[in-house]
């Protein structure tokens, strides 16, 4: 379970990594200094997004049904561990898709044109 547990958190860092620096806008026309201050606040709000709360609700859903499966199969304990595994990773993967989209929804308010 220590072992699954560290899975858990790397996988969280991993998910993490897909950022806002991704977001592609269309140039013309845009004042830059004025964007750079726009994403900064757009990025604030996107801390609001509960992404360790998602990474951990996933992990507990996932190591229950893991355990249920578990339980079945002979092997409670290394399903629980797995279903975590798995179920922080859509749980991180989730949090970071949704930060992402905030910072677009925000961008695209203050009439940016998004490509991406």
């Amino acid at each position: 379970m220590k072992y699954s547990l560290v899975l858990v958190v790397a996988t969280a860092l991993l998910a993490a990594c897909t950022t806002t620096d991704e977001i592609i806008i269309d140039k013309k026309g845009v004042d830059m200094a004025r964007y750079d201050q726009d994403l900064a606040e757009c990025r604030e709000y996107s801390n609001e997004v509960q992404t360790g709360k998602k990474v951990a609700k996933g992990a507990a859903s996932g190591a229950v049904v893991g355990g249920l499966i578990g339980a079945i199969a002979g092997d409670a304990g290394k399903a629980a561990g797995v279903g975590a595994v798995g179920g922080g990773a859509r749980g991180a993967n989730e949090g970071s898709r949704d930060e992402v989209q905030v910072v677009k929804n925000c961008l695209r308010g203050r009439g940016y044109k998004i490509l991406n």
